[in-house]
């Protein structure tokens, strides 16, 4: 057995990825794109027709507009090949502004629901800022399910799961990128922080039974993934997963339940400002964090471009 067939024993694993064609050979049960992974795979000419598919279907719509339903096109298309979630992420341009992003993900859960898409089948996907978590915790409330992104820290993950989102993605790989870049180590097995930050906040959920879904996210390598055998999803590119096909050798769950019940871990209470400082007390968090929001947010200005090209 190889070891992504090992891996599916123990934890759910899901593509992260907009090249939906990809997947398919991996079998895995859930999906995620943010808008990095649109922009690319559109720009592929075997999804060319979803672009055309719907420039020649909304006319006169806005350019965002045509955003929203280039996504949902790719996530229906996704839909049809996995039997459980898809991640559609929000603008990142809307990440300090709780209404906006509300007002975002009620557009997309709309454009699903048009579609004849359950709501149980979609995550949206928010930054873990204040003001998304915020919007999460009103989401939730209306049935509209979350996935937190852009969480570094041990604080985002507690503030996501007293808001009650259905599922946070650490990152793992941009945290290692962090630190080897601070110090110049080559981190390695349980040794990596990125893989020890998601173990935190693995036992952490756990000790204290939030129901917040863990699913690993951004690795650089398959040793990472692999420290994590046992959290509750992990989302893996098309090569890593190609790369665990490829590879023998047994694996054994890392993370368990009922061993971070039985860790000693104490309880934090955080209101808006203890947030915010604890945010700010963590560089790696605090720089990562900013990065990958405006990562999100040049790629969510190239998709309309592009749209805008294509018009």
């Amino acid at each position: 057995m190889n070891q992504l067939d090992q891996l599916k024993q123990y934890t759910t694993v899901v593509a992260d990825t907009g090249d939906f064609q990809s997947m398919q050979a991996f079998a895995p049960q859930d999906a995620t794109t943010n808008p990095s992974l649109i922009l690319k795979a559109v720009q592929k000419p075997e999804y060319r027709s979803l672009l055309d598919h719907v420039l020649q279907n909304h006319p006169g719509k806005s350019t965002s507009e045509m955003v929203d339903h280039l996504l949902v096109e790719f996530g229906k298309k996704i839909l049809a090949i996995i039997p459980g979630r898809v991640s559609t992420e929000t603008d990142a341009r809307l990440s300090f502004d709780t209404q906006a992003t509300l007002q975002k993900a009620r557009q997309l859960i709309a454009l699903y629901d048009a579609a004849g898409v359950s709501r149980q089948r979609v995550l949206i996907k928010i930054a873990s800022t204040w003001e998304g978590i915020q919007a999460a915790k009103v989401l939730e409330k209306e049935g509209i399910h979350c996935n937190m992104t852009l969480l570094f820290c041990l604080p985002q993950a507690i503030a996501a799961a007293e808001a009650g989102a259905k599922l946070i993605s650490p990152f793992v790989g941009r945290i290692y990128d962090w630190h080897k870049k601070a110090t110049g180590t080559e981190y390695t097995g349980a040794e990596d922080p990125g893989v020890q930050s998601v173990g935190r906040i693995y036992d952490y959920y756990k000790k204290f039974g939030y129901p917040t879904e863990v699913m690993g996210a951004s690795f650089r390598n398959t040793s990472q993934i692999l420290e994590l055998a046992g959290c509750d999803l992990l989302t893996i590119s098309p090569e890593l997963l190609q790369k665990l096909c490829d590879a023998a050798g047994p694996i054994e769950p890392k993370l368990s339940a009922q061993k971070a019940a039985s860790a000693s871990i104490q309880k934090i209470t955080l209101n808006e400002s203890a947030f915010r400082l604890a945010l700010n007390d963590d560089a790696m968090a605090t720089e990562k964090l900013a990065e990958g929001i405006r990562l999100f947010c040049a790629d969510s200005e190239k998709l309309e471009q592009l749209i805008n090209a294509a018009k």
